[in-house]
């Protein structure tokens, strides 16, 4: 059984920095590509970021230069360190996988508020 748990998220102010983490169990985490995704309020889920098995990355153009993905294999762990946070960076967080089937976490709240 395929389960991805993503935490990491909360509250901060424009200009902080959070790391959302993601745990994948039920599924060899080595030879995956994982990726993160995001839902604003009335919006569509839109792709963030990803990256391979061989840790090549890409980034939607609006976070590029301020979210950083990376993978623990060891830990079966996906990070997304996310600087420079906007009001607009405001959603729910989604990590994803995909092994014939799309698998999603639960999501995890990010705001960027003063």
């Amino acid at each position: 059984q395929v389960q991805l748990v993503e935490s990491g998220g909360g509250l901060v102010q424009p200009g902080g920095s959070l790391r959302l983490s993601c745990a994948a169990s039920g599924i060899i985490f080595s030879i995956n590509a994982m990726g993160w995704y995001r839902q604003a309020p009335g919006k569509q889920r839109e792709l963030v970021a990803q990256i391979t098995n061989r840790g090549s990355t890409n980034y939607v153009a609006s976070v590029k230069d301020r979210f950083t993905i990376s993978r623990d294999n060891a830990k079966n762990t996906v990070y997304l360190q996310m600087n420079s946070l906007k009001p607009e960076d405001t959603a729910v967080y989604y990590c994803h996988t995909k092994t014939g089937f799309d698998y999603w976490g639960q999501g995890t709240q990010v705001t960027v508020s003063s």
